[in-house]
């Protein structure tokens, strides 16, 4: 026996999907910066050095001793010849007014006259040890620093930002679709009426 039978044909529909991928674009630009570096201030004070040398004791042993230290000198030896002239003569009169007393003053002193030593003579150009005063304040350095900072300033950017949104485009690729199909299906009608559907 032949059975009738339905053939059924199906497509199912497909849709097309078309993306444009977003894009974002982000620029930093560069903070700007600026630096400044004054210079220190230095100050130096020197107070200079001071030697002095002082040569008049040298040239008095020597024996080249100014107008002024001459006369000075001259002043105090007059002073004690005279006081010891007159200490002498004291003790001369002094012995003769005791001439009764005995001795013979008057040749006693007629002998420390002539007993008087002679000025030794020494050699007087050469000066004394440490005749010469040296005297010497070295100099004094005073600096002063004065540290100035760096001046530094930031100019901060902000950032740029692009952005470029995404697209779908979408359609239809294919249509969904139904095909019905019949075989050996028979239509049978009245007074043995039989039809192929």
């Amino acid at each position: 026996m032949q059975m009738p039978q339905v053939q059924l044909q199906s497509q199912q529909a497909k849709i097309s999907l078309h993306t444009t991928d977003a894009a974002v674009n982000i620029q930093q630009p560069k903070a700007e910066q600026i630096i400044r570096q004054p210079q220190a201030e230095i100050t130096m004070h020197t107070t200079p050095s001071k030697l002095t040398i002082d040569q008049t004791q040298a040239w008095n042993d020597m024996d080249l001793k100014s107008v002024f230290k001459r006369t000075e000198d001259f002043v105090q030896l007059g002073k004690k010849s005279n006081l010891e002239g007159i200490a002498r003569r004291v003790q001369e009169g002094k012995e003769m007014m005791q001439i009764e007393k005995g001795g013979d003053p008057i040749v006693a002193q007629a002998k420390r006259i002539d007993e008087r030593k002679l000025k030794e003579f020494a050699i007087g150009w050469i000066p004394s040890r440490f005749a010469v005063k040296i005297d010497y304040q070295p100099s004094d350095l005073d600096i002063n620093v004065k540290i100035n900072r760096p001046e530094i300033t930031n100019t901060p950017q902000k950032p740029e930002f692009n952005y470029k949104k995404g697209q779908v485009d979408t359609g239809i690729a294919q249509y969904q679709s139904l095909k019905v199909d019949f075989e050996k299906l028979k239509f049978y009608g009245v007074n043995g009426f039989e039809m192929n559907i």
